[in-house]
């Protein structure tokens, strides 16, 4: 079974789901109030400078001030100004040959920003939970095959292209046709590419390069200068390869800027793009609506019967493995062995799904011989090995534990489709009815020991009102006895569990 992009839009949301072999590998989401903002350029405004966390913070024009590190902004003024001219040139080379290398600065950031200083910046990563945007200095303009660093002069290649005589032709081609300022990383999708089509994306590249400078030159901080392509483009841009075999869309307007855009931009793709007109919603019809509910639990169960929790905190993702209602057949390491080989699929599944980042603990079952903990480590690199996105593993402990970190660009699937309970405020428990029965005998003390009167109204839950009048009727004629005042318990249905009001009169 080959691999679509199944695209579901609609006049405020727009959602595009890759399918892999039948299962939805990737999903992604935009809503019409809330666009996606990774990639576009602000020119912004110093607003504060942070020597101790040697960072910035700059106002682009959002809600939020963007947070900028010393790592990402340019070592002197003289070269920003040449950048800003389209000279710039660097002679620090970025770490590695991976997409997003970034230049360690020469100078602390003190010396190298002051409050009211406007600067260009592009939006690195989205705003997570209540963090501000991170942005960077150092632009990156991203096209089909390749990406341009107008601020570096440097050829990388991307490391998914593994074939070193490949990989030595495309650096050749673009050293001999790139412009002297600026450099370039080249794309995955380049792999077998000509020199025609790489010259196109090129010439493509430069020339938006120069747009952005004739604009900024004329703006005011802070002020947009450029936008990335929307979430349709950018998936079309980014994800469609040979390996795609056609892509299904549920709008005829979407369907011909689709075939606008692979016309234009890669005019020698093949690809089969189909027009979805039936009644049942598209999303419906590929089964995506149930994965995409399973993608929000916290609990996944396994084929064998094991199952994993998944826990995001503001800090970290806690994913624990538990073997369940598996029993296994043999023994009990065994048990553990196949548990956690088999969870080592689904948690890199989910992670990629979900689209969960930042730093990682995942919780294998405890397994006594070196040579199991080894096997399941391996599964979990060759796992991940299909992941977009930067993953750093390190090996699993004598616990079962496992330390990594993924790549995070933007908000994960359940923070943007969900938002904390507000019934438990996002502890994800509340107080126990007798907890709360025994608070409310604590605040009656209090308050009949002060107030004058011979009747107490008790205002509560109807579930905490059915356990005082049963379980704990005995504390509250304790109460009525010692202070010699009536209390009478009303349950109000709109109430919280934990809420409740004392009146006396």
């Amino acid at each position: 079974m080959g691999n679509e992009l199944v695209i579901n839009t609609a006049s405020h949301e727009t959602r595009i789901a890759l399918i892999e072999n039948g299962t939805i590998a990737e999903l992604y989401i935009e809503r019409s109030r809330v666009k996606g903002i990774v990639g576009n350029i602000y020119k912004g405004r110093v607003i504060r400078v942070l020597p101790g966390m040697q960072a910035a913070f700059v106002d682009i024009g959002l809600e939020k001030a963007a947070f900028l590190y010393v790592a990402d902004v340019f070592d002197a003024m003289d070269e920003y100004e040449s950048f800003m001219d389209g000279n710039g040139k660097k002679e620090e080379q970025p770490e590695g040959e991976g997409e997003g290398a970034v230049l360690h600065p020469l100078h602390p950031i003190e010396e190298l920003l002051q409050e009211g200083q406007e600067l260009l910046v592009q939006i690195s990563k989205e705003p997570l939970g209540t963090k501000g945007a991170r942005i960077t200095a150092h632009i990156s303009l991203p096209g089909r095959h390749l990406v341009y660093m107008p601020t570096v002069d440097h050829v990388g290649v991307s490391r998914r292209i593994e074939e070193e005589v490949e990989r030595e032709r495309l650096k050749e081609i673009v050293e001999r046709i790139k412009p002297a300022n600026g450099g370039f990383i080249v794309r995955t999708v380049s792999e077998g590419k000509s020199e025609e089509d790489l010259v196109a994306d090129l010439n493509y590249l430069t020339k938006l390069w120069g747009e952005v400078v004739k604009k900024n030159e004329k703006a005011h901080a802070p002020s947009l200068i450029h936008s990335d392509l929307d979430v349709t483009q950018k998936v079309v841009r980014d994800i469609l390869t040979e390996a795609v075999d056609r892509i299904v869309v549920d709008s005829k307007p979407e369907h011909d800027r689709i075939v606008q855009f692979i016309t234009t931009f890669m005019p020698k793709m093949k690809y089969s793009i189909e027009l979805y007109d039936e009644e049942e919603p598209i999303f419906d019809h590929f089964g995506l609506e149930v994965e995409i509910s399973r993608a929000l639990g916290r609990k996944v169960w396994l084929k064998s019967g094991g199952y994993i929790i998944i826990e995001q905190t503001e800090a970290l993702t806690a994913i624990d493995v538990n073997t369940g209602r598996f029993v296994g057949k043999h023994n009990l390491e065994d048990t553990i062995l196949k548990t956690n080989l088999e969870a080592v699929k689904e948690i890199a599944y989910q992670l990629r799904l979900r689209n969960i980042g930042g730093i990682i603990i995942i919780d294998f079952i405890d397994m006594e011989k070196e040579v199991n903990r080894d096997k399941v480590f391996t599964a979990l690199e060759e796992a991940l090995k299909s992941d977009k996105s930067k993953t750093n593993i390190l090996k699993i402990s004598e616990l079962g534990l496992v330390e990594m970190t993924r790549k995070r660009v933007r908000e994960s699937i359940g923070r943007m489709l969900c938002e904390p309970c507000p019934y438990c405020e996002g502890r994800g428990y509340v107080k126990s009815k007798t907890t709360v029965c025994h608070e409310i005998f604590r605040e009656l003390r209090r308050e009949m020991l002060d107030i004058r009167g011979t009747k107490v109204m008790l205002t509560v839950h109807p579930q905490v009102a059915d356990l005082l009048y049963d379980e704990e009727r005995r504390g509250l004629e304790e109460l009525e006895k010692k202070f010699k005042k009536r209390i009478t318990v009303r349950a109000k249905p709109g109430f919280h569990q934990e809420q409740f009001e004392i009146t006396i009169s």
